[in-house]
């Protein structure tokens, strides 16, 4: 009688601590998961190549000036602001697939028989995610000046450059750039999530679950790669808005003015560093995609 009652208790135990696991996660957790971790992958993996992206954004010089720069600041300092994207960047992922899904889900549920197109409702959900993570902008903020050689000398590491910003400027400094942030995360988000569907229909079916994942890379790649090149010109402005330290802020036309007269005028100048930019995005989406895909279905 004992054993059948110490049995019980037992069984019923693992079903409590298997329903409170699966609490934590839900359903729809997975998707954050999968995002912070897809995310993760392809920091590590790319840093390097943004970094030299970012001094040719940032200073307007061919790829090789770039790397010569970096190769002048040294190995130890190859990965210096590591930190910030690494923080910002698998939040942020989580963030856009994690909210996409929550959104999309009470968004859907509100509308019911409304009327209202399933993609004006998705695509609703992807602006606000988009803007939801514009929260996170001091994250790039710091990546911005750990990244840019001028500062190197002044701010030390991630918490010494968020606590001299914070201690000396306030809360509202470690906000500089965050109109572009917001101008670029909604729409690309919305063309994202509304292509990335359409898009993966369009290649070869796959029969295998390589297959699947090269579908899953492609896809992501070339719409990361498509939408790095549309936004361009606002990563330039928010690069060159973020590279101050102190004084007004000024408005993005203002920003993208003062680098147009600077860079002669030219259209070609203005996106210098684009195409390393399409190959990052490439490369990047591709990453993020295909392990947010394929940590889905493992989970």
């Amino acid at each position: 009688m004992l054993t059948i009652k110490y049995n019980n208790f037992r069984n019923k135990s693992k079903n409590c601590l298997q329903i409170g696991r699966c609490s934590k996660l839900g359903p729809h957790g997975k998707h954050y998961v999968c995002g912070s971790l897809a995310a993760f992958t392809n920091i590590v993996v790319t840093f390097p190549i943004q970094k030299v992206l970012f001094r040719q954004q940032l200073h307007g010089v061919l790829a090789i000036d770039a790397v010569r720069q970096l190769q002048r600041d040294g190995l130890r300092n190859l990965y210096r602001g590591l930190l910030p994207p690494l923080l910002q960047k698998s939040t942020t992922v989580a963030i856009m697939f994690g909210l996409y899904e929550d959104f999309s889900r009470v968004l859907l549920d509100q509308a019911g028989n409304s009327g209202v197109p399933e993609l004006i409702t998705r695509s609703f959900a992807a602006a606000l995610a988009g803007t939801a993570e514009a929260i996170l902008t001091p994250f790039e903020r710091v990546q911005t000046l750990l990244q840019d050689h001028r500062h190197h000398g002044r701010f030390n590491n991630t918490a010494h450059t968020f606590r001299t910003l914070l201690t000396e400027y306030g809360m509202t400094e470690c906000y500089r750039g965050l109109v572009p942030i917001l101008l670029r995360n909604g729409p690309s988000n919305v063309l994202f999530f509304g292509l990335r569907g359409p898009i993966k229909e369009q290649l070869p079916e796959a029969t295998s679950k390589a297959g699947n994942l090269v579908n899953d890379f492609v896809c992501g790649g070339v719409l990361g790669a498509a939408l790095g090149i549309m936004f361009y010109p606002l990563n330039v402005v928010k690069s060159r808005a973020q590279s101050q330290v102190g004084g007004a802020f000024q408005p993005c036309r203002e920003v993208l003015l003062t680098v147009w007269r600077e860079r002669g005028g030219s259209i070609a100048m203005l996106f210098r560093g684009a195409h390393l930019n399409y190959h990052r995005s490439l490369l990047s989406w591709g990453i993020i995609n295909a392990t947010y895909e394929l940590l889905l279905k493992l989970l």
